[in-house]
């Protein structure tokens, strides 16, 4: 691999192409827990937390062709092909027919819709943070569909099962890789 792209490339990238705050403490979560993820499993964690950055470059340009031009955008950039293919495999069954292969695949495919419920749970909260969040507080609110209905549980389900975890403990991991990022995705709340 000759680029290796660095943490302001995708930050970088991630201002040129999502100048929402909503999305881009989104993709600050995913970081954040990839991160976490990567030193769980002893990989790199740069890798891991750079591809959580930049994972939805196209979303917000291209909703209803999401990860089909983000191949183009990071080639453009001369990204390596193995953050390409992590970026598109984590639309598995969704948006591409790339199947997550790798941990950082999986991770990424999980991940993704997990924040998203994590995040949701923590903002009913009186406390209104991540901080202070327990597992069983956003097992609770799984079982109602309605809460959060946007974050794929199917996904999720399947994503905790190809990474080997039972999802209570990969919510608990979640909650845990957001905690350092409280601040600058929005989940700090009043602790």
């Amino acid at each position: 691999m000759s680029y290796r792209p660095t943490r302001d490339d995708a930050w970088n990238l991630l201002a040129e192409y999502v100048p929402s705050d909503n999305l881009r403490r989104h993709a600050l979560a995913v970081e954040a827990v990839m991160r976490h993820m990567a030193r769980k499993r002893g990989e790199d964690e740069e890798m891991w937390g750079i591809i959580g950055l930049v994972h939805d470059i196209d979303y917000e340009r291209h909703p209803d062709e999401h990860c089909a031009h983000a191949p183009e955008i990071l080639r453009s950039r001369g990204w390596p092909e193995e953050y390409i293919r992590a970026v598109l495999a984590h639309g598995w069954g969704l948006c591409t027919d790339v199947e997550p292969l790798t941990d950082l695949e999986k991770a990424l495919y999980t991940i993704d819709e997990l924040t998203g419920l994590v995040a949701a749970a923590a903002l009913v909260r009186p406390s209104r943070s991540i901080l202070d969040l327990p597992v069983k507080s956003v097992l609770k609110k799984w079982k109602d569909k309605a809460f959060a209905a946007g974050a794929n549980r199917g996904v999720i389900e399947q994503g905790a099962a190809m990474l080997g975890m039972e999802l209570a403990d990969l919510i608990g991991e979640t909650i845990e890789g957001m905690k350092p990022a409280a601040e600058e995705i929005g989940l700090r709340g009043t602790l």
